[in-house]
């Protein structure tokens, strides 16, 4: 009789879990299932690219090693096929019986075997069998169909040559951080953490705050000296992170919040980490993956302080030369890790935590460095081992062998050339073959990514988010204090188009000084322009503030998030009418600035024609549209992969759109992944799009496709595409046209 199988279950999968290995990963699943279950032989198998099935592991069976099934052949074949588990007792005279002599699993009578799922296909079989014959118990095979579900996730993901010999070219699965390919050895960054902070009391309030206040100095002093010292290296590049620091260290917000700490009776070091804390909480509490990732500025700027408080070596020059590439390693990375690199020398990044917007990949995009965020930690990884960072895929390779090498070495030379190419059209327009040109914008929302986007060519920014300002602070920040902000925004592109988003919280993105409770589904709640307009006196502040920031010129675009009926346009209208108003009777100088909206709430599609003389443009954000649309939420792994912003249904809609403002005569532009999407962007171009805004990293690739493509191709794409009903057939579509043009480097 089984023991207890949901102990058991948590018990294998939980063990399994903790393995690093992915080879000792599958020689624990067989083993522990054979002694649960007590049968004689456990094996499993996965489906390899020919649709043969290869034997991981088995635990029983004369040979675990070089067994390949051909497809559909035996008792392992039929359970793939049919989808569902077999459970005989005399497995030698099924019909399907395929003897694999290097077994010698004739002294074995029995057979259950159950199929691996992962997200509707199977990926491989795992079979018990038995000396005895008799068929396994129901309650056995109920807890090797239960457990199966749990392994397929496990093992999915992890490429067959990692299992099979994990001594060499050992993949890890990361999140892309930037793009590009680099090979190095392994150099770890082991700064001191603010974390490893303890409490030792405070008995001198007012002494300890002047050392603290002495710190920031100090600090401020070092961040000025490191972006000096960059020289021409980075300095251009990266001088908007050192302004975001300094912009940190100077918050009245963080400054009185580490006082107040002090004051209850903690010691500095304590402090700086209750506050640090409090502020990258409020920022990884947010869904919404760009506001997410910011909590690392803070995080680094805290680890910062931390060391130079401690008077930790950190980023002392090493006690040996570099003289090879190196990637650099460690739970983060950051400015004076990289700057304590020669440039020559600096192969890659790779990260332990982090997402694909983080500071650190934000970082090494800016510095055209590629990185993998989010790898978890590498157990196996030592200093000076060799790696291969694919910012791609978001993969790392440890120990890769001399053919796996030589395949990334011919990469980056082909990525070089092009990288050239790209280059030379950064001052170029987009341009199409048939001479329709499309304006490519950025998106941006933080201070330190506003020069990539001027390096990429971006001809102004698309949608800068308003909110960051609001989540730093203890209060709403003032009018003064916004003016500040935005004002650099746009000395930074001067004359060149700003759409700046109105405050969009509620939801995910929430205040700590204004909670929104009580909502049993936020993101369809009390958030976007509907907060705004119940606060208007906020609202009232932040459109000043926009107005004076643009300083008189017409390039300030205010544009309206989560907009789905009239009376939003028509008060916010009202409302801009009176904001300028109040500015020339105050002696400033004036330009009224156009309004729009973004299209993002499925309701607002039907009301364009209604608003033809309300608003003066359109923003389509195809991330939440896409979401809304499909009832799909991207960032949620177990339906992800559903996620296409290129669904038939999403296409239809966005086409819809265009026609219907092409018809009232308002400007589109498009913005979210769709934009750096090569094939969603053949699509938009097909209908009619013709101003597109996305990061400044995809920027020169989607201006290099666009330089290829001829209007009339993007037209009989889009007209093939209207009538596709699923999303495989509308991307290899897609896909088949750039390698027409000759961009097989973007088909996917």
């Amino acid at each position: 009789m089984m023991k207890n199988a949901i102990l058991e279950l948590t018990k294998i999968v939980q063990g399994v879990a903790l393995i690093d290995s992915p080879a000792d990963q599958v020689k624990k699943i067989v083993s522990s299932i054979s002694q649960t279950i007590g049968a004689d032989v456990c094996s499993l198998y996965r489906l390899n690219d020919a649709k043969d099935m290869v034997l991981l592991a088995s635990h029983g069976l004369a040979s675990d090693k070089n067994i390949t099934i051909p497809a559909g052949k035996g008792l392992v074949g039929v359970v793939a096929q049919s989808r569902h588990s077999l459970n005989i007792a005399d497995a030698a005279n099924h019909p399907d019986y395929f003897y694999v002599e290097e077994t010698q699993e004739e002294a074995f009578s029995s057979f259950c075997g159950v199929p691996l799922v992962k997200q509707g296909r199977v990926i491989g079989v795992l079979v018990v069998q038995s000396r005895s014959a008799e068929q396994l118990s129901a309650e056995s095979e109920a807890f090797l169909v239960t457990l199966a579900s749990q392994l397929a996730l496990i093992v999915g993901d992890i490429p067959l040559v990692t299992i099979l010999d994990d001594s060499i070219n050992h993949r890890v699965i990361g999140v892309r951080g930037a793009p590009g390919i680099g090979i190095g050895v392994a150099k770890f960054c082991d700064a001191g953490s603010l974390s490893r902070a303890s409490d030792e009391g405070c008995n001198d309030p007012e002494a300890v705050i002047i050392e603290w206040r002495n710190l920031l100095i100090k600090v401020q002093a070092e961040i000025g000296a490191e972006k000096s010292a960059l020289g021409t290296q980075l300095s251009e590049s990266v001088s908007g992170i050192f302004d975001a620091y300094q912009l940190l260290l100077s918050d009245q917000s963080l400054i009185d919040r580490v006082e107040g700490e002090i004051r209850a009776g903690h010691g500095l070091a304590y402090s700086l980490k209750i506050s640090i804390q409090y502020f990258c909480d409020l920022f990884r509490a947010m869904d919404d993956p760009y506001l997410k990732a910011r909590y690392e500025d803070i995080q680094h700027l805290g680890n910062k302080l931390f060391n130079v408080w401690s008077g930790a070596k950190v980023n002392a020059a090493p006690a040996v030369p570099i003289t090879e590439p190196v990637v650099l390693v460690g739970a983060q990375v950051s400015v004076s890790d990289i700057a304590s690199i020669p440039a020559k020398y600096l192969a890659g990044v790779v990260c332990y935590e982090g997402a694909r917007l983080s500071h650190t990949a934000v970082l090494s995009n800016a510095i055209g460095i590629p990185a993998v965020m989010g790898v978890g930690t590498l157990k196996k990884l030592h200093a000076n081992d060799q790696l291969v960072v694919d910012g791609n895929e978001g993969q790392i390779i440890q120990r890769p062998s001399e053919a796996v090498v030589a395949e990334f070495r011919r990469l980056i030379v082909k990525e070089k050339s092009l990288s050239l190419q790209l280059k030379e059209l950064r001052d170029l327009p987009a341009m199409t073959t048939d001479g329709q040109t499309v304006r490519l914008l950025t998106n941006t929302g933080l201070l330190a990514d506003i020069t990539p986007g001027l390096k990429s060519g971006a001809e102004g920014i698309g949608l800068y988010r308003t909110e960051i300002p609001f989540m730093v602070r203890e209060s709403f920040p003032t009018e003064d204090e916004q003016v500040q902000v935005y004002r650099k925004v746009f000395a930074a592109y001067p004359g060149r188009p700003v759409y700046m988003r109105t405050l969009d919280i509620g939801g995910d993105k929430q205040l700590p000084y204004f909670p929104i409770t009580g909502e049993e589904n936020p993101a369809l709640g009390w958030r976007g322009i509907r907060f705004s307009l119940d606060n208007v006196q906020l609202l009232m502040t932040q459109v000043r503030a926009m107005i004076r920031a643009a300083d008189g010129k017409d390039n300030l675009h205010v544009l309206l998030p989560m907009v789905c009926s009239t009376d939003e346009v028509t008060l916010f209208s009202v409302l801009l009418d009176d904001a300028c108003a109040q500015l020339i009777s105050e002696g400033m100088e004036v330009s009224r600035p156009k309004m729009g909206v973004m299209i993002e709430v499925p309701a607002a599609i039907s009301m364009l024609p209604f608003w033809q003389d309300k608003i003066d443009f359109i923003s389509i954000g195809s991330n939440d549209l896409s979401q809304y649309l499909l009832a799909m939420d991207r960032n949620n792994a177990r339906v992800s992969k559903r996620y296409d912003h290129v669904h038939p249904a999403v296409i239809h809609e966005i086409f819809r759109i265009v026609q219907s403002a092409s018809t009232v005569g308002l400007p589109v532009s498009v913005c979210g992944e769709m934009a750096a999407d090569p094939v969603a962007v053949i699509l938009l171009i097909g209908m009619g799009v013709r101003s597109l805004s996305l990061s400044s990293a995809k920027l020169p690739k989607i201006k290099w496709m666009i330089r290829a493509l001829s209007v009339d191709q993007a037209r009989r794409v889009l007209s093939k595409a209207l009538t596709y009903d699923d999303v495989e057939r509308i991307r290899q579509l897609g896909n088949k046209t750039l390698i027409s043009i000759g961009l097989e480097e973007l088909a996917h």
